[in-house]
């Protein structure tokens, strides 16, 4: 019986630091895991993901829901990560606007590639301009909201140029004349500022609802990117008072 009772306690005592062990083992492996959902991104990713929560947000809770904290919420990382890659809510808009305006110039560049005629390609980058408005309405309103953004930041200054030198470059197609951006003659001038107030008027009317009224006026089954299309196209008949 006593040396049943020794086994007894030797077989018990061989088992309990195996259970130990496992036990303390199994901890440090809970708390890598957790650590890895809390931090999921490498360094040098986290600013494109912090952009990517910032125009989620934008899109979804328009500029009055787009804060820094509401941006860390959304890409799930400290509150200090915005502040600590963008400085302020300004620095993170700017970079933001930048962002826009790439995928602006890219949707409209794609689009002119696609026409197959000298017209098609001229109106190609006007409707590729509204469309990109209507997908991305929140990105479109903060590229011109020249009162929130700092130009001053490389990013956002080239990107904005860029988009300035192709509506040039297209209106110089149209006119067939070489167009610089750095001087431009009156005539240059005025035929640039008619086609973008024109195209960004619609815009941002069509945006508003604002055209509503017209459309429903119109022939069934008039869009309004037919609308847009008969405006740049119809020439001005109107006669000036002498």
């Amino acid at each position: 019986m006593a040396k049943t009772d020794t086994k007894g306690e030797t077989a018990r005592s061989s088992r309990a630091p195996r259970r130990t062990t496992s036990t303390a083992a199994s901890r440090p492996v809970r708390r890598a895991a957790s650590a890895k959902t809390e931090a999921p991104y490498h360094h040098g990713a986290l600013r494109e993901a912090l952009l990517q929560a910032a125009e989620r947000v934008l899109e979804r809770d328009g500029l009055a829901g787009l804060t820094l904290r509401a941006v860390a919420r959304e890409a799930g990382v400290s509150h200090a990560a915005p502040t600590h890659h963008f400085g302020d809510l300004t620095g993170l808009l700017s970079e933001l606007a930048a962002v826009g305006f790439r995928q602006f110039n890219a949707a409209m560049a794609s689009a002119c590639d696609t026409g197959t005629t000298p017209l098609a390609r001229a109106l190609a980058r006007p409707k590729a301009y509204v469309a990109y408005a209507q997908a991305h309405p929140g990105m479109y309103g903060i590229m011109f909201r020249t009162e929130r953004l700092d130009y001053s930041r490389p990013s956002l200054h080239e990107a904005a140029e860029a988009s300035f030198a192709g509506l040039a470059n297209a209106i110089g197609a149209m006119r067939q004349e070489q167009i610089s951006g750095d001087a431009l003659t009156l005539d240059q001038g005025a035929a640039i500022a008619r086609a973008w107030s024109m195209v960004h008027g619609f815009t941002t009317l069509l945006l508003d609802g604002r055209l509503k009224d017209i459309l429903e006026r119109l022939p069934e089954g008039t869009t309004a990117e037919r609308l847009l299309e008969v405006m740049l196209t119809a020439p001005i008949t109107a006669k000036l008072p002498t």
